[in-house]
């Protein structure tokens, strides 16, 4: 089931060339920074798909549960940045009694993915591939930003 996607990065010359002068804790400080709000492209355009699906009447908000988080397992195995964008309880079908703005919505994989009795209306999936060249493109913006700051630093 898992497409691949394939892109081509041109035009980050100058970020390669800096990155041949610092050290290698100041690359992946930089870089987890810059991952970061690249990944937030990502999140703005899932929680905007998410509040188009949103039922109001419920008080339970997929959109509000769209979260960012820290790949540590990544980092810790493999030395990697990573970040993880996904539903927070998104694993956890059972009922929850909680009708709350940040209650569980366990209901958003049947929404993304579809079942045999509704169509998918997908927006997480189309908020990653929707947003590639803007992602890759705040990566290295941001990535640069960091490093030209601490270049002028010193370190």
């Amino acid at each position: 089931m898992a497409d691949g996607v394939e892109f081509s990065l041109t035009g980050m010359e100058s970020l390669l060339a800096k990155l041949d002068v610092i050290p290698k804790d100041l690359k992946k400080k930089a870089g987890r920074a810059a991952l970061r709000k690249a990944a937030n492209v990502i999140v703005k355009k899932a929680k905007a798909g998410a509040r188009r699906i949103d039922d109001p009447a419920t008080g339970r908000s997929i959109a509000d549960n769209i979260a960012l988080r820290w790949n540590g397992k990544l980092f810790k195995r493999t030395g990697d940045l990573g970040f993880r964008i996904g539903v927070v309880y998104g694993a956890k079908l059972k009922d929850h009694p909680d009708k709350a703005k940040n209650a569980p919505t366990p209901h958003w994989r049947l929404i993304e993915f579809g079942t045999e009795h509704m169509a998918a209306q997908p927006f997480m999936r189309p908020a990653a591939e929707s947003s590639i060249n803007e992602v890759v493109a705040t990566f290295g913006i941001e990535y640069e930003k960091a490093i030209d700051k601490a270049l002028a630093r010193g370190n």
